[in-house]
């Protein structure tokens, strides 16, 4: 399965110009698979494409509290080799609603549950090499309660105001993409009046 934005349908009548003549999985794993693809390019010359399917939908939620505060997750992140402070976030697998995925993540990470869920934003985490599709949400009238990370996570969790974190975006101390999205489309929001 795979995901197309709402509100970002192409004029019907402008066709693909890409031509796919072949594709061969090279790596599979439960989370992606990698494929390499000969094609035709819109140039009409003859390529290759290497491509990263996810098997799951990344979801993202910020979480506010009535005094504007929010709370980050803290970790270590394996492919950069450095640690990355992001929104709780995760992925879901494509059979289950991200609204779910979501709700599972913001207890599993920080133990909080929401009644008020709002989505912000659907993206295309890169879509030159993958497919990833992600999905943020707002939640509000939040209730604590204990965390439970998954085994293979070491998670620091951390309450500051909601525009701190728009300051750390901005000062390039959070670069996760979900995340620097989420934080901005939220403050223009609330900057418009959308959000109280």
């Amino acid at each position: 399965m795979s995901y197309t934005l709402r509100g970002n349908q192409p004029d019907p009548s402008t066709p693909n110009p890409w031509k796919t003549h072949s594709i061969k999985t090279v790596y599979e794993n439960p989370w992606i698979e990698v494929s390499h693809r000969e094609v035709t390019n819109p140039s009409g010359g003859p390529g290759i494409y290497g491509m990263i399917h996810f098997k799951n939908v990344a979801v993202g939620v910020i979480p506010l509290d009535d005094e504007g505060n929010t709370w980050l997750v803290g970790q270590y992140r394996y492919t950069l080799e450095q640690y990355s402070w992001e929104i709780p976030e995760g992925g879901g697998p494509l059979a289950v609603s991200p609204l779910s995925a979501g709700q599972r993540e913001l207890a599993e990470e920080t133990g909080m549950t929401a009644e008020q869920w709002t989505p912000l934003l659907e993206m295309h985490l890169s879509n030159s090499v993958s497919d990833e599709y992600g999905v943020i949400f707002l939640a509000q009238k939040l209730t604590p309660g204990t965390a439970h990370p998954e085994e293979t996570e070491d998670l620091h969790v951390r309450k500051l105001p909601f525009s701190e974190v728009v300051e750390m975006v901005m000062r390039g101390e959070i670069t996760d993409s979900l995340s620097v999205a989420g934080v901005l489309k939220l403050n223009e929001l609330i900057r418009r009046g959308q959000i109280g």
